[in-house]
């Protein structure tokens, strides 16, 4: 019997690996705490400033040093341990979270003119940015450190559906605390479910650093993952069309607007719709796990990415808050499918030694998107209004799937094999 062969069917293979079981609880607690922190801190802006595009610049805040600093970060984490890295950003990321507690403390900010406050809520989430350009390479380039290769994809799909259950768990939940704690206590609560990654991290060993310079100058080093990336253009066009679909089609940075303007619901509808993308991310992760996309993935990846631009319409044009819930839980289980397919990509086609840099470019296209699809939508929201807006950023997102089908025969017959 081939036991690799063996090995890579048996769906909950590479959770028989300690270690990736601890990397499983890292994964999850930080997306967690952060979704949940954005949550409550989305919720917290909105009430202060009342204005759509207010929620734009919490995105931006973070996205701009997460963008300006990837290429640097990619570099550095791929010459460094990276247990050590990701160490140093799960404390930092408490110090911030320890911040933001203080600023949505009442008496702690009595007196002080809501502007200010509102500009250092800005200037934590701007160093959030900082912390989370270290995060993302650091995180995907411990995944390869865990596992043997034939094990990648169902790695992978582990990961994202850990990535997904906190995505879904910490909005909920934040909405959800929010309505029975207030702001300031669900805050603190952000921080102590920090310590969880904090205490997952001690329990693996440090990693073998596996890059090699070979002699190359440091501009080249650090523009190698880009040369990658441009290079490979199934890598490419996954993560463009991602970036694309992200960026015009997320509806979730106006979830507070919606809730409380269109929707007339309070924080706990809130938390709800906030959670059901990744409710339905992970509805389709746990199914891909049994049922791996093997016969034509990036055919029924560009159909998965045109159906979420349709729920997004959907979204956008209801005044109900159950058809709501149904089209944000409908476009989760379809983004389940884009998420896994550019994860088991970049896992199988990225050498060793080039997985910090190259995650790197994926968190420019990709995880960064999703801060400057929040400021595109406040942007958008402030300029048409805020329905128009959502239904114009699911029709570019038609408009990108199709264009992405004419242009890329790459994506058209990729393959996912190891």
């Amino acid at each position: 019997m081939d036991t690799a062969a063996t090995t890579r069917n048996d769906p909950y293979a590479s959770l028989r690996i300690r270690e990736f079981n601890y990397y499983l609880v890292i994964r999850f607690a930080i997306v967690f705490a952060l979704t949940m922190q954005f949550t409550i801190v989305e919720w917290k802006v909105y009430e202060l400033a009342r204005d759509p595009f207010s929620l734009g610049l919490i995105g931006l805040s973070e996205v701009i040093p997460a963008v300006l600093l990837a290429p640097f970060a990619g570099h550095l984490v791929d010459q460094r341990e990276k247990r050590g890295m990701l160490l140093a950003c799960v404390v930092a990321y408490i110090v911030l979270g320890t911040g933001l507690f203080l600023l949505t403390w009442d008496r702690m900010v009595q007196g002080i003119p809501t502007h200010w406050v509102l500009n250092m809520i800005y200037a934590l989430v701007f160093m959030g940015g900082i912390v989370r350009a270290f995060t993302s390479p650091s995180n995907f380039t411990m995944l390869a450190l865990l596992v043997p290769r034939q094990l990648y994809a169902n790695a992978s799909t582990w990961s994202s559906s850990a990535w997904q259950v906190g995505g879904m768990a910490g909005p909920a939940l934040g909405g959800l605390f929010i309505h029975l704690l207030g702001v300031h206590w669900s805050m603190l609560l952000v921080v102590i479910i920090f310590l969880a990654p904090l205490f997952s991290l001690l329990q693996i060993k440090p990693k073998p650093i596996l890059y090699k310079s070979q002699g190359e100058g440091f501009v080249a080093g650090l523009t190698k993952g880009m040369r990658f990336v441009w290079n490979t253009k199934v890598v490419l066009n996954a993560m463009a069309l991602d970036m694309f679909a992200v960026l015009f089609g997320g509806a979730t940075a106006m979830l507070p607007a919606f809730a409380t303007d269109i929707l007339h619901v309070g924080s706990l509808e809130f938390g709800f719709l906030r959670a059901a993308v990744a409710v339905g991310s992970l509805m389709t992760m746990f199914i891909l796990a049994y049922r791996p996309l093997v016969t034509k993935p990036g055919i029924k990846l560009l159909a998965a990415v045109f159906g979420f631009g349709i729920c997004i319409i959907v979204f956008g044009l209801s005044k109900s808050f159950y058809l709501s819930l149904i089209a944000l839980l409908l476009s989760g289980m379809l983004d389940g499918i884009s998420v896994i397919t550019r994860q088991t990509i970049l896992q199988l086609k990225t050498p060793d030694e080039m997985r910090g840099r190259v995650a790197s470019v994926s968190s420019m296209f990709v995880g960064s998107s999703n801060e400057l699809g929040a400021f595109e939508s406040g942007f958008a929201a402030r300029l048409m209004g805020l329905v128009p807006s959502v239904v114009f950023g699911g029709c570019v997102t038609l408009v990108v799937v199709a264009t992405t089908y004419i242009i890329s025969p790459a994506m058209r017959k990729l393959d996912l094999k190891a």
